[in-house]
């Protein structure tokens, strides 16, 4: 999202509005991180700690808790963004 937004600063016929593209992208990432790293985490559970990687498994987990998180705060901006434009046109 944070990409999308930048793109925003250097094209013309690329507004900040369509920078609502990336929350879908970064919600099913977020998702998927976050599958990934419990199937690695009970991987590594079954193999009773000896399959390795248990910090990335968690770090993979943080990150797609981030993405979550962002992609959530930017659905709540445009949602209130959006709120707002349509009070205004309507007075």
């Amino acid at each position: 999202m944070p990409v999308a937004v930048i793109a925003t600063r250097y094209s013309e016929s690329y507004d900040l509005l369509h920078a609502g593209w990336a929350i879908p992208v970064g919600i099913v990432l977020g998702i998927v991180a976050l599958r990934l790293a419990q199937g690695a985490l009970r991987h590594d559970d079954v193999r009773l700690g000896r399959a390795g990687g248990r910090r990335a498994a968690r770090l993979g987990r943080a990150l797609g808790v981030l993405g979550l998180a962002l992609a959530s705060t930017c659905l709540v901006a445009l949602g209130v963004y959006e709120i707002l434009t349509y009070l205004g046109e309507r007075s």
